[in-house]
């Protein structure tokens, strides 16, 4: 809320000096600096911030500012604005201010400090970094409600908190799950009754890429398709090749890439004929492969599209690959691909090396096999990504009512009374 803006009943306006005594980080000498665990866990900034609460790697034997347990650490160099909770006592450096509070609950205003972040940020000052002082911090203005209201507000932002934290474990199991799948199913394969292959249990033979089953083969890409680079058409800010949205051809970023997961269903820009023919298409269900700065990252594409020189395009896939196969080995491939970039200002790779890249070819009702159970956890996975942006929106929402004031939960401290 602003200076200007009518506060609801029994809510006043403070500067959070007065509600809290401010501590700005001082760092000792590198002497007095170790990882050994002796003294006081050291925070320099904001860099070994977690979640909530930090979690040190470096202690300091002569702390010279502390932030008490129970505090609100924030970060007043660039980045400004990052907040956690000290759970214990630490040294705080340079980059850090600590805020102990006196006649307010600590979660609200931990909950408040994140909802003006904007207002922190844009208090920055310096010409050589972004970076608050003590002044800034103790003349903040923040709206206050009463101590009950505050807590009550403090419950319900922690539960969606909660629920959001316990969804991303959720996400992280899954995703544990399925690299160990990966593992198996893309180097020892699974049988037609659904087996992992096992030397034990199975034959397998020696490759190029090491002890694989029998029945498999390698390949190199350049042999199961046609890798063709893109192209970009020139000059690139020309509006002549741009159009619409949703008019004409997806024009394919690696931002469009990394907010994507298997499949590309849409993009941020589209081409208009023009910018078409200066650029090389890709046709649903083809599958392209980052090759610039962001190498080896695999998606396949479901609308019509075009690409830049940053990536390749698989085409004319061979009738015995599936695609989503190739998606998975390149997705499972990724870090080793990543190795392959030539030295330069940034990585990057070629139509040539990437054709030369040797993959493991499993008869393809194999490979459809391998394709459906890693789609599983995968869609298993999405599910629980979109659930998380759905309580992201909620807690968005219940921030914007609960902390200005515009829907009261004086009812609900009434019914926990009664």
């Amino acid at each position: 809320m602003t200076e200007n803006l009518k506060l609801p009943e029994g809510w006043k306006r403070v500067r959070l000096g007065e509600i809290g005594e401010i501590v700005m980080g001082q760092s000792p000498t590198s002497s007095l600096i170790n990882k050994e665990g002796r003294g006081v866990p050291f925070l320099q900034g904001n860099a070994e911030f977690g979640k909530k609460y930090p979690r040190p790697i470096n202690w300091a034997t002569k702390p010279l500012k502390i932030a008490n347990p129970e505090s609100i650490l924030i970060s007043v160099r660039a980045p400004v604005g990052a907040l956690n909770i000290s759970d214990r006592y630490y040294c705080i450096g340079r980059g850090l201010a600590s805020i102990i509070l006196k006649n307010a609950y600590l979660i609200y205003i931990w909950h408040l400090l994140r909802f003006n972040m904007k207002k922190l940020m844009s208090m920055s000052q310096g010409s050589t970094f972004e970076a608050i002082g003590k002044n800034d911090l103790h003349n903040l203005i923040l709206s206050l409600p009463p101590l009950p209201e505050q807590q009550k507000i403090a419950e319900i932002l922690e539960t969606i908190d909660n629920a959001i934290e316990k969804t991303d474990k959720i996400i992280e199991k899954y995703k544990r799950i399925k690299r160990g799948l990966m593992q198996d199913l893309l180097t020892k394969g699974i049988d037609e009754n659904g087996r992992i292959r096992s030397e034990e249990t199975h034959k397998f033979k020696d490759s190029p890429l090491g002890r694989i089953p029998e029945e498999w083969e390698v390949v190199r890409l350049g042999e199961i398709s046609k890798v063709k680079r893109g192209a970009s058409p020139r000059p690139i800010d020309d509006q002549i090749y741009f159009t619409e949205e949703g008019e004409g051809r997806a024009w394919i970023r690696i931002e469009d890439v990394a907010r994507s997961n298997k499949y590309l269903k849409n993009t941020r820009q589209y081409l208009s004929k023009y910018g078409e023919e200066k650029s090389i298409k890709v046709d649903p269900y083809e599958v392209i492969m980052s090759i610039c700065a962001t190498i080896g990252k695999p998606i396949i594409v479901e609308v019509p599209s075009c690409i830049h020189d940053g990536f390749v395009v698989f085409k004319n896939l061979s009738s015995n690959v599936k695609e989503e196969y190739l998606y998975y080995f390149i997705s499972f491939k990724e870090d080793d691909i990543s190795k392959l970039g030539q030295t330069g200002t940034q990585g990057n790779l070629n139509s040539i090396i990437v054709s030369n890249i040797l993959i493991p070819l499993p008869p393809f009702p194999e490979q459809q096999r391998i394709a459906s159970i890693l789609s599983q956890i995968d869609q298993v996975i999405e599910k629980e990504e979109a659930y998380r942006q759905k309580l992201e929106k909620i807690k968005k929402g219940l921030m914007e009512d609960l902390l200005t004031g515009k829907v009261r939960v004086n009812k609900l401290i009434e019914e926990a009374v009664h």
